[in-house]
């Protein structure tokens, strides 16, 4: 009876102390390229056009908005160095109205590209678990630390951007880091390989005239009410998996 009851316990100990494992959701298979794209926001490499589109489309804060005022799309590469990104964005009135890049970044027109290295989810807000990078228009790139203030992350995420009309095609390079990543020390990216799972969302932060963002769209379907999760929680992230 004792070595009974003593098997229970141990049993449900340990699944109590068991670690929730993220759900592979939104998955997207990347493609491998040799080298990284020339970054000049014009889609003028050819793999670029043997890659399909991937819509942004989830109305995560704000109102119904139009074609017009907002419509975005993105496709993804990899190789060892890093993930490319080209965005193309819809928008017909681009706002960039807070000069500093550490006060209100999250109110201009903005994209924030979130990245969980080893795909585990669980809360990020104030930690390096995942990254949520927000990328300005004037290039800078912020989130928030672990000392709770926000900082530059520009060394991470490199962005050019061209516009014409009303469309607005943005070209990233964005290295890989893990958790045990610290402000100012000489931590190396991850160097990616074949089948390697990433935490991933995309969002676009649209602001036409407003004090506050009017919208903010991603790319991955976030259920219940509060959809602003993305910032604070990786469990919502989709999953990418990388091919060659």
């Amino acid at each position: 009876m004792k070595k009974g009851f003593s098997t229970l316990v141990a049993l449900l100990f340990l699944c109590c102390n068991s670690v929730k494992k993220k759900e592979d959701t939104s998955i997207l298979e990347v493609t491998y390229i040799e080298k990284p794209p020339n970054l000049d926001g014009k889609a003028s490499e050819s793999f670029w056009s043997l890659i399909d589109w991937n819509p942004l489309d989830q109305n995560w804060i704000g109102g119904p908005y139009d074609y017009d005022d907002f419509n975005g799309r993105y496709k993804l590469a990899w190789n060892e160095e890093g993930l490319y990104f080209l965005v193309e964005i819809t928008d017909d009135i681009l706002l960039d109205k807070t000069e500093d890049p550490l006060k209100l970044w999250w109110n201009d027109d903005c994209l924030e590209v979130f990245v969980d290295e080893d795909n585990s989810g669980g809360l990020h807000q104030y930690s390096h678990n995942a990254f949520a990078y927000h990328v300005a228009l004037d290039g800078n790139v912020v989130d928030l630390a672990p000392d709770k203030t926000p900082k530059l992350y520009n060394d991470h995420v490199t962005s050019v951007h061209t516009t014409t009309d009303n469309v607005t095609t943005w070209e990233l390079a964005i290295k890989v880091f893990d958790e045990n990543f610290v402000e100012g020390t000489n931590v190396e990216p991850v160097t990616l390989v074949p089948d390697k799972k990433i935490g991933f969302a995309l969002a676009y932060c649209d602001n036409d005239t407003s004090t506050e963002r009017e919208n903010f769209i991603g790319s991955v379907f976030v259920p219940g009410e509060d959809k602003n999760q993305g910032w604070i929680n990786a469990d919502i992230f989709g999953t990418l998996v990388l091919k060659k």
